[in-house]
């Protein structure tokens, strides 16, 4: 037959064949997603009808701000849309109807966070202003902008002995040199001058700006770089006892406030801590890092019945020699026997590509599992894995050690996806992994939310729950995590999350297999804290219908 030069029209029965078969494979492919990912289907098959009028509340209302807010080319000189890049979107989203309810949304568990890097750095910086004693030195001068730019600060405390020096901004200023934190505030000479021009140059020493965040070309290395000397400027102020007791305060109010009753928390132990009236700490400090963090923990407890606490997860800096990893080791081992409900697992941090690799580590790994049997204490492991761009690489291989040395959770495995088999053993072994969307962007591991690979592992059936790593020094500003959960809720239509699987215990490999598999049906601790989570997941969809169902 002979074209006529018209297209085919749309109701045409080629078209019509055409779109029923399109419309069968995209069910087929959702049902598939939906047999893989039982927990997920389960929980979307079990909603109440007042959590399924909630549901579609949202949907509406994130299409609608899709095309009314996020489609739209705002008084900025950029165009705005879904899923683009956090730093640039994060004063738009915070004024929405979608951010509301985010916000307000039960989140459960906060998995994987940095204890240093979780709490406002103006609120750090405006603590470290009304704390008696603090003060700050400079290997050199900062007379002038540019060399103000680069400046590696040191903050401590010493109540009486500096001597008297030139100000820290003046050519005049001796290196290394003491100032009263309040003197160089008061007199801080860049903008306008004083005290608020001090804590916001502060904040950009140990944040990563927008502009920062968005020059993808100079690589990871470079920013890895400021993030890490970001801890050296900000580790003598938190811990010092005074202000890590009002630090661990405002992080728990915070973190309550947004939704989340439970945290768990890596520290690295061995960072050297005060005690209030000390200015120099003795070699080790650990036993009482450890007493008052659980001090502050059940204080805090008591205060806010809706707290469920917080562990941590004992963390070494990946780059330490053998013996540096070994003495660290066996620090963990004897402040888990003195506080056995305070620390919950093991890890190593620091940049994965320039640190040791977990193949590295294997003696020394292999001896803390067996010591740890020798000390009848349970220390398993949550291992950073897969943070990097590699494919088969030694630091992708991390992935491999992670799941062989059996971590329960693997922290960001950013590089998981490109592994089929790995994927299946994670499923397999019920890996939970621990992504965090926003760290992985600014941290020039994915350009946005968009081309995030956690939606590709959630397709294939992986389980993973929202977390925000560094929230004080990558742009959230907050130590809660809504930023995060925003970010993945309006940037991926396909969206399955769950979580919980924290560690509320110590537990066997096969007592905490046993209980995540059981959920909500188990009769441990975590599955008490899934139905009060389940409680509240109510509560909150009821508060949705009734705020937002007339409105759309």
């Amino acid at each position: 037959m002979r074209s006529t030069g018209m297209a085919t029209s749309r109701d045409s029965l080629a078209c019509t064949k055409f779109f029923e078969g399109r419309a069968a494979l995209i069910v087929e492919e959702k049902r598939q997603r939906s047999g893989i990912m039982d927990h997920d289907h389960e929980f979307r098959e079990a909603l109440t009808p007042i959590a399924q009028r909630a549901s579609a509340i949202v949907s509406r209302l994130r299409h609608e701000e899709r095309t009314s807010i996020w489609k739209t080319q705002g008084q900025e000189s950029h165009e705005l849309f879904p899923g683009m890049m956090f730093n640039a979107a994060k004063s738009h989203m915070e004024g929405t109807r979608l951010w509301e309810i985010v916000r307000k949304m039960p989140k459960g568990a906060l998995l994987h966070a940095h204890l240093g890097a979780t709490v406002d750095l103006e609120w750090v910086f405006r603590t470290a202003l009304e704390t008696p004693g603090m003060c700050i030195s400079s290997s050199t001068r900062l007379d002038s902008a540019a060399t103000r730019q680069n400046a590696m600060v040191k903050f401590s405390i010493n109540k009486a002995n500096y001597k008297k020096s030139s100000s820290i901004w003046s050519p005049y200023y001796t290196p290394e040199s003491l100032i009263p934190i309040e003197d160089a505030a008061s007199t801080f000479p860049d903008g306008p001058g004083g005290r608020e021009a001090f804590v916001q140059w502060m904040k950009d020493c140990c944040s990563i700006t927008q502009d920062e965040s968005l020059q993808h070309h100079l690589g990871v290395d470079d920013v890895w770089k400021k993030l890490q000397n970001a801890f050296v400027i900000l580790c003598p102020i938190i811990y010092y006892e005074p202000v890590m007791r009002a630090f661990l305060r405002q992080l728990f109010r915070t973190l309550l406030e947004d939704g989340v009753r439970w945290v768990e928390l890596r520290t690295v132990f061995i960072t050297p801590f005060l005690l209030e009236g000390e200015e120099s700490p003795p070699t080790s400090r650990s036993q009482d890092l450890a007493r008052v963090f659980t001090e502050e923990i059940a204080k805090f407890r008591s205060e806010e019945e809706g707290f469920w606490g917080a562990r941590f997860i004992w963390t070494a800096m990946r780059g330490g020699n053998r013996t540096q990893i070994l003495d660290d080791m066996k620090q963990c081992i004897e402040i888990k026997k003195s506080f056995p409900e305070l620390i919950s697992g093991y890890d190593l941090v620091g940049q994965e590509d320039l640190g040791r690799t977990l193949h590295d580590l294997i003696p020394e790994l292999i001896w803390f599992k067996e010591a740890c049997t020798t000390a009848g204490v349970e220390i398993p492991f949550f291992f950073h894995a897969g943070e990097c761009l590699g494919d088969g690489d030694e630091t992708d291989q991390n992935l491999f050690d992670a799941v062989l040395f059996g971590t329960r959770r693997i922290g960001h495995g950013f590089s998981l996806y490109k592994h089929p088999l790995l994927i299946d053993m994670v499923k397999e072994k019920n890996i939970l992994i621990e992504s965090c969307p926003i760290s992985n962007e600014v941290l020039r591991y994915t350009a946005s939310i968009l081309s995030h690979p956690l939606p590709a592992l959630l397709a294939r059936g992986v389980k993973a729950a929202l977390s925000n790593d560094d929230p004080a020094l990558l742009g959230q500003g907050t130590s809660g995590v809504t930023h995060d959960f925003w970010q993945a809720l309006q940037g991926w239509e396909n969206l399955g999350l769950e979580g919980l699987w924290s560690a509320f215990q110590d537990q066997t490999e096969q007592e905490w297999l046993r209980d995540v598999e059981a959920g909500t049906q188990g009769g441990g601790i975590k599955a008490k804290r899934m139905q009060q989570w389940a409680t509240d997941w109510e509560t909150f969809c009821q508060w949705v219908v009734a705020e937002f169902g007339e409105k759309i």
